[in-house]
């Protein structure tokens, strides 16, 4: 589920997106009514989507914001202006969208859509002592649940956190990994044979338990 930012000053729009969002399953959500809070929740909540007024303190303000502290996250622009010159300019920042008021239902879920599928990750970030390490799914054979730890099988090596399957796997691709097993977590992509109870990746043998839906 994104986190996505709604930066609006005046609060009937806001909820109004808010509530739209809400109504299509969209919880994850903060809200901003200035620049200066939407500062101070993008370094808090990190958002991958922002839903960002343009005038939101004012002309321009939200395109100048954007371009002073937006880094790789998603940006969809509202506005209630046609203007072609505050279009262009706002067009520099590349958004996914630009959305008129009043916002359309239809026009928002769709833009939603669009920014998650650009900003869909191919990577988590784990702890491995003091250190926070990028691994590419693309790298990880499979996850192995023991207690409150978890080995992460990698094609060259392996790391041992801190955390639990389920937690770990709400930030992994559900079209990617799958859980075999109430231990085990696997990469469909790196399996190299099936049984009826059990998958082979590399040179290690996963088992599948009965109640799994697992299919390749």
């Amino acid at each position: 589920m994104p986190k996505i930012l709604i930066i609006e000053d005046q609060v009937l729009i806001a909820n109004h997106i808010k509530n739209i969002l809400n109504d299509n399953d969209y919880s994850n959500l903060e809200l901003a009514y200035n620049l200066k809070e939407a500062t101070q929740k993008l370094e808090s909540f990190k958002p991958d989507i922002l839903l960002l007024d343009i005038n939101v303190n004012g002309q321009d303000s939200g395109i100048i914001w954007a371009k002073e502290n937006l880094t790789n996250q998603a940006v969809i622009f509202i506005t209630g202006q046609t203007e072609l010159e505050t279009m262009k300019r706002a067009l520099e920042i590349q958004p996914l969208s630009y959305l008129t008021k009043p916002v359309k239902e239809i026009d928002l879920i769709a833009a939603i859509h669009l920014a998650i599928d650009k900003i869909k990750k191919n990577y988590i970030i784990v702890k491995d002592g003091y250190d926070e390490v990028k691994l590419l799914f693309s790298d990880i054979l499979f996850l192995k649940s023991d207690k409150n730890y978890i080995d992460i099988q990698l094609k060259n090596n392996k790391i041992t956190i801190r955390s639990t399957l389920d937690s770990i796997q709400t930030e992994l691709d559900t079209d990617i990994f799958c859980k075999v097993h109430r231990s085990y977590i696997i990469n469909k992509e790196m399996i190299t044979k099936k049984s009826s109870n059990s998958v082979k990746i590399e040179n290690f043998e996963i088992p599948i338990s009965r109640n799994s839906d697992f299919s390749i």
